[in-house]
């Protein structure tokens, strides 16, 4: 609903009319000839002229200039009339279809035919005053661009005038940045008054169509007739329009000559001859960013020369909303590609394990946090399963957080146990700071034992939803916050069946200022138990499914932190599908590795596999044993692909380089390389490990 101003004051009784605000409030005299109307009252009386304005009231004078220059005076309600319906503050009263009957009819906004003593709408200064506050408040609520684009539109028609075109340059310039290239404005919004305002509301007869002015009343007809850009030639007309900066009437030679550049070709034809028209340029803290175009119908009275200071306190506020908008929004996006990078963009697919994740801020207002979680793939078909929760929301916690998952990565590709990552991002924390705290949760999942390992800094329980419905927290030792320095972490192995659940978060979920922890996590336990019942005992829910209805517990008061969620759902891979050896580091070991392959693949039914796998088993065990003084290690895991590992003591990764003609060795990694599908090398705590990946199709 459009803000209006109240109606005209009242003489103040016992003002002196020697003292300036005395005078105002109680000369019967107009302002001036081109002060805006005043509203009616919304008390239901009919102003009537006043008479002298001495204090002691004696003498009378009467109306200056006929009806229109009247100033209106109190009159005794009748008490048979009807008292409008009341309307809010800050909103001017529109009269009654009674009233409108009994005074013939005449729209109070044309200036004709008003009886004598009529007040006009925004007649003294004092309206314009509430006018312009009721109206720069509204613009100062929006927070995004939009908004204030439309606070503007929405305070100005039907008040002030009767449709608006707003334009912003195009694209806004961002702080004290200098846009480069021409200066483009497009049209932004525009606004006019409702049809059915124009007809049952009082505001506006309808008229009869003139040729040289567009019709008001169809606003996609108003869009067609303008141009939605515009170049702003340097010194053009409308270059020196807006360089001026205060708003003129589009009758003034200037506008007239800025307005067809401004509005295109035939666009001039919604400016309506006189007065009828004003061109405010919109300037913001270092430079003019657009221009707004008020326009009244033909038959409404014109505007006035103090509308021009009206104009001008729009143009101003919504310029500075505007420029303070485009601020935000950059912030915005700054605060939104931050959390996104800190954040995995994708999860991996590691073997024997399915993933799925969500994350929610704070608030629309604080988009970043300090709550984080990730999958990372380790040596051995296995991942690592990380979530952790910096203290605070802020743009510190975020760049806090993306130090520690960086190196909680770092650490991960190392193969250290859980309890010694947890350490090294203890220390790594107390070198950021001593106030850096933080909670985590790191795990280790194996696919092939069908085990997991956890480590916990301070961080909620995990809870493990298994294939029949059950859903049990686990026990973990909760250990102390990473930062707190001096403090030793326990690592627990558990078992992971197949088809059972991990779910991963962070305290966003389950506390709130209407509930602890525990209780939030027994609410968690029970709606995932409750979950699960949906689907039957033999069949999991679906992992996205499951992440959405975990996130329908949250109430609308418990939104009090940033959310991470990670599930994942162990598949596991079958002893069946994996075959182990150990092979001595010697010259035989590579003719044995190939055997041993062969007989594997011929057991899975994939000889046509065989010959690959043979020549880059055999290059892989002959560099490992080369340089090995321990047992080689030979795995091979059917899953989706065919995967063989290889693991031997010596730390140094081999690297892919381009043997010379005349070089004997330096060609195994090359064939890995063009054969397989994947490979790669990992360094472990007890040496290394090369695998590489074959389709098996």
């Amino acid at each position: 609903m459009t803000e209006h101003p109240t109606s005209y004051e009242r003489p103040q009784p016992g003002a002196d009319p020697a003292e300036a605000r005395g005078a105002l409030l109680r000369s019967p005299k107009p302002l001036s000839a081109t002060a805006l109307p005043a509203q009616a009252r919304s008390t239901g009386e009919t102003p009537v002229a006043r008479g002298t304005g001495t204090p002691c009231g004696k003498g009378k004078e009467t109306p200056v200039n006929g009806p229109e220059h009247a100033q209106p005076d109190s009159a005794e309600p009748d008490a048979h009339r009807p008292r409008p319906t009341p309307v809010p503050e800050g909103i001017p009263p529109q009269p009654s279809a009674e009233q409108e009957r009994a005074q013939g009819g005449q729209e109070r906004r044309t200036g004709r035919g008003v009886p004598p003593g009529r007040p006009m709408p925004m007649r003294r200064d004092g309206d314009r005053l509430r006018f312009v506050g009721a109206a720069t408040r509204r613009i100062a609520r929006g927070i995004d661009l939009d908004e204030i684009v439309m606070g503007l539109c929405r305070a100005t028609v039907p008040t002030f005038s009767d449709a608006i075109l707003v334009y912003l340059r195009d694209p806004l310039p961002v702080g004290d940045e200098r846009p480069t290239g021409p200066v483009v404005l497009r049209l932004r919004r525009t606004d006019r008054i409702p049809e059915e305002r124009d007809t049952e509301g009082g505001f506006l007869p309808v008229p009869a169509p003139e040729p040289d002015f567009a019709d008001l009343s169809d606003l996609s007809g108003l869009s067609a007739l303008t141009a939605e850009l515009c170049e702003v030639r340097p010194g053009g007309a409308l270059n020196e329009v807006l360089r001026g900066v205060r708003p003129v009437f589009a009758d003034a030679p200037a506008a007239r000559a800025a307005l067809p550049e401004l509005l295109g070709e035939g666009g001039e034809s919604v400016v309506p001859d006189g007065q009828h028209a004003i061109l405010a340029p919109l300037r913001g803290r270092r430079r003019v960013i657009g221009a707004a175009l008020f326009l009244r119908r033909p038959e409404r009275l014109a505007f006035e020369a103090d509308d021009l200071l009206v104009a001008a306190q729009l143009a101003t506020h919504s310029a500075l909303g505007i420029d303070k908008a485009v601020l935000y929004g950059r912030e915005a996006y700054i605060a939104d590609e931050l959390q996104r990078t800190m954040l995995p963009e994708t999860l991996p697919r590691p073997t024997g394990v399915r993933l799925a994740s969500r994350y929610l801020p704070a608030a629309e207002t604080a988009r970043v946090g300090g709550d984080w979680y990730d999958a990372i793939p380790l040596p051995g078909s296995r991942v690592a399963l990380v979530v952790g929760d910096v203290m605070g929301h802020s743009m510190t916690s975020a760049a806090i957080m993306g130090q520690l998952r960086t190196t909680a990565q770092t650490l991960a590709g190392l193969d250290l146990p859980p309890q010694e990552v947890l350490h090294h991002l203890d220390e790594q924390a107390q070198r950021l700071g001593t106030d850096r705290m933080a909670t985590c949760l790191y795990a280790v999942y194996d696919p092939v034992s069908h085990r997991i390992t956890i480590a916990n800094a301070g961080h909620p329980p995990p809870v493990l939803l298994h294939l029949g419905g059950r859903a049990e927290v686990l026990r973990v030792p909760p250990g102390a916050p990473i930062g707190v320095g001096g403090v030793d972490f326990e690592a627990v192995e558990l078992d992971a069946p197949a088809g059972a659940t991990l779910l991963l978060y962070t305290d966003g979920l389950v506390e709130s200022r209407l509930r602890d922890v525990w209780t939030g996590i027994e609410q968690l336990r029970e709606k995932l138990a409750a979950t699960a019942q949906l689907t039957g005992p033999d069949h999991p829910p679906p992992l996205e499914a499951l992440c959405d209805e975990v996130l329908d517990m949250l109430g609308p008061g418990d939104r009090d932190d940033d959310i991470a969620l990670l599930a994942a759902r162990f598949d596991g891979i079958a002893p069946s599908d994996v075959a182990y050896w150990f092979l001595e580091p010697e010259d035989a070991a590579p003719g044995r590795a190939r055997r041993l392959a062969r007989r594997a693949l011929a057991r899975w039914g994939l000889e046509e596999l065989s010959d690959s796998v043979e020549l880059l088993v055999s290059e892989v065990v002959t560099n490992a044993v080369r340089y090995a003084s321990r047992p080689v290690t030979l795995r091979l895991l059917r899953t989706d692909v065919l995967r063989c590992e290889v693991g031997d003591d010596v730390p140094q990764l081999p690297r892919l380089r381009q043997a010379r003609a005349t070089d004997e060795g330096g060609r195994g990694l090359y064939l890995v390389n063009k054969l397989a599908r994947r490979w790669g090398a990992t360094r472990l705590s007890t040496g290394k490990v090369v695998w590489f990946e074959l389709n098996r199709n």
